[in-house]
């Protein structure tokens, strides 16, 4: 069985292991230590980890896929399983030594946030880390968090080449940090994503990514991929599952469900049809663009060519498109769904609440919107978080 069948099978697998216990990790507020663990035994957190120290360097495509699937079950265990993966590529940027220590089992999982709202200061031999960071997804079950930094020298900030100041990632032992139970939201509930600080921790210069640059030629093409464009693509994958799953939600309850006074069920009724043909055609079109121009950017990396601005800001606009278009896909279902949708009892109110929950986050928010179509005019916005 190739790797590409055990993963999606695994996925498919384990989607319905959590739909059985979604309660459960909505109340715990955090996947459980026993479902993360099935997530990493399956291979899940190390789809972005070099191959070299025991990673699979999936191809993006194949993660998204894995993604998408688990969050037919349950987003929260998507959203995390996406952001163990994505953390697990910034092993490709630190020292092969170093990278060796932090990924010294393949149950490792690494979470982390790449906002700099840390400060860390250049001492001997490594850096003196301080912060707090917000939206720290599965924390709680890693053995290493990430957490974005200013970088200072003596007090002043440290720049880089083009004399900009530089920001990196660090990488932190799960039990020098400290969390804060902050997390009490609408959506995305089983997520743990609570903020985490520390104070004045020593952190190694090779756990700094990005700082000691590993050698381009000993780099797979997965890491040709910038940064963002990995969360992106995560949570294009988990909206695009969300919206799946409602649709089947409705489906299994159109068919008995009749409003008060009705003769028709719901499934027998015009606008009930005619609002889940359009949500089918809004998911398969959004879905079709968003692994088309995925595709069409790995055969780049494959080939060694560099990334066009017109490849990077398609498959941001497909990876955006296709969460608004999820977004409406899971309105229409849950609208559809009446009064029943309301209860908790109900799979309809969850995905309605995670899927308003995914939308937020900044690398699918009306900013990159307007970027993308600033590009498009001919104009010369700022590209850099394409």
């Amino acid at each position: 069985m190739t790797d590409e069948k055990k993963l999606l099978e695994a996925a498919a697998d384990l989607a319905k292991q959590c739909c059985a216990r979604g309660d459960e990790i909505e109340q715990a507020r955090r996947l459980p230590p026993d479902i993360s663990l099935e997530l990493a035994r399956a291979g899940f957190y190390r789809m972005g980890v070099p191959k070299a120290v025991g990673g699979l360097e999936s191809p993006p495509a194949l993660s998204s896929k894995v993604f998408e699937t688990l969050a037919t079950g349950d987003a929260s265990a998507a959203w995390v399983a996406f952001i163990g993966a994505t953390s697990g590529t910034t092993l490709s940027a630190i020292p092969e030594s170093a990278a060796r220590k932090v990924f010294s089992a393949p149950e490792t999982l690494i979470t982390g946030v790449y906002a700099p709202t840390g400060r860390a200061e250049k001492t001997e031999g490594g850096f003196r880390v301080s912060g707090k960071w917000q939206w720290g997804s599965g924390s709680q079950n890693a053995a290493w968090v990430l957490g974005g930094c200013m970088l200072f020298e003596d007090g002043e900030p440290m720049l880089d080449q083009n004399g900009r100041p530089r920001m990196h990632m660090v990488l932190m032992p799960q039990s020098d940090v400290q969390f804060l139970d902050t997390w009490h939201v609408s959506g995305l509930c089983g997520t743990g994503s609570l903020d985490y600080q520390v104070e004045g921790l020593f952190v190694p210069e090779d756990q700094v990514v990005g700082y000691l640059n590993r050698e381009a030629e000993a780099l797979s093409p997965l890491y040709a991929f910038p940064s963002f464009t990995f969360l992106a693509l995560g949570i294009g994958a988990v909206c695009l599952g969300i919206a799946r799953a409602a649709i089947d939600e409705l489906l299994a309850l159109a068919l008995s469900k009749k409003r008060v006074g009705a003769r028709k069920t719901v499934a027998e009724q015009q606008v009930s049809q005619i609002k889940l043909a359009q949500a089918e055609a809004d998911l398969r079109s959004a879905r079709l663009f968003y692994y088309d121009t995925l595709q069409e950017m790995w055969e780049s990396a494959i080939t060694g060519q560099p990334f066009l601005v017109e490849q990077r800001r398609n498959l941001r606009l497909a990876t955006t498109n296709a969460v608004i278009r999820s977004v409406g896909v899971v309105d229409e279902m849950y609208n559809l769904g009446g009064g029943s949708a309301v209860y908790r009892g109900s799979r309809l109110q969850r995905h309605f609440r995670d899927i308003h929950v995914a939308k937020t986050h900044i690398m699918v928010s009306q900013s990159t919107l307007e970027t993308i179509g600033a590009h498009f005019f001919g104009l010369e916005p700022n590209i850099s978080a394409l």
